[in-house]
């Protein structure tokens, strides 16, 4: 175990005061139901998002609270904590009980949970400095890389009033005009508490996008 522990060490390049949180940082319930990782990680999982957040705001002083938003999420996601927990090599360092050990199912899960309780062992042995000084190594080349690609009005319209009503926005064809080799569609648009927003537009897709568009600037969104 020793060993173990000393080669994840030199591997995230931190040294820890007490050893007892990185082995604890690695254990999965299944090893040990009592002393296990869920704490830490939950502690983990708040300050990765602290860091990333701050870090966020200083590169992107300029950009949009959505994008900034898309930004953390892609940044803090499982996938992202797996994928560099993959390159740590974290799996040869769990301990994991026998029904675990092919790590078959759920893998992608234990893995990513297990770096963000490193995250939070690592907190609790060394302060935020060290905490930071970690992530901010590990998750530098997706900080780079974090580029969101822009939503698009109408998907934009829907994430708003889903998460705001709970419900879909209401589009309604209005009618077409124009001769027929360049037709000109009408569309209505509406959310709950907001009022009906016309778009037009060379297609029945388009009209809704540049009604959503409209409602979007009105809202300030």
């Amino acid at each position: 175990m020793v060993d173990k522990i000393k080669d994840l060490e030199k591997t995230i390049k931190y040294s820890f005061k007490n050893t007892v949180l990185l082995e604890r940082a690695l254990t999965h319930k299944s090893f040990d139901n009592a002393n296990n990782n869920e704490k830490l990680e939950f502690l983990g999982d708040r300050v990765l998002g602290l860091v990333i957040s701050q870090k966020l705001l200083e590169k992107f002083p300029h950009e949009k609270e959505g994008i900034i938003d898309k930004k953390f999420a892609n940044l803090v996601n499982k996938k992202t904590c797996y994928l560099i927990a993959k390159k740590l090599n974290l799996k040869k360092f769990l301990f994991l009980g026998s029904s675990h050990k092919n790590l078959e199912r759920s893998a992608e899960k234990i893995i990513s949970d297990s770096l963000e309780a490193i995250v939070g062992s690592i907190y609790l042995d060394g302060g935020l400095k060290s905490a930071q000084k970690f992530i901010l190594k590990f998750w530098e080349i997706y900080l780079d890389k974090s580029i969101i690609t822009l939503v698009d009005s109408k998907t934009q319209l829907q994430e708003y009033s889903l998460k705001k009503f709970k419900e879909l926005p209401k589009y309604i064809f209005h009618k077409k005009t124009g001769p027929q080799h360049k037709p000109l569609f009408k569309t209505d648009v509406n959310i709950p508490n907001s009022k009906k927003i016309s778009g037009t537009g060379s297609s029945k897709k388009k009209a809704q996008q540049n009604a959503a568009s409209k409602l979007l600037r009105i809202l300030k969104i």
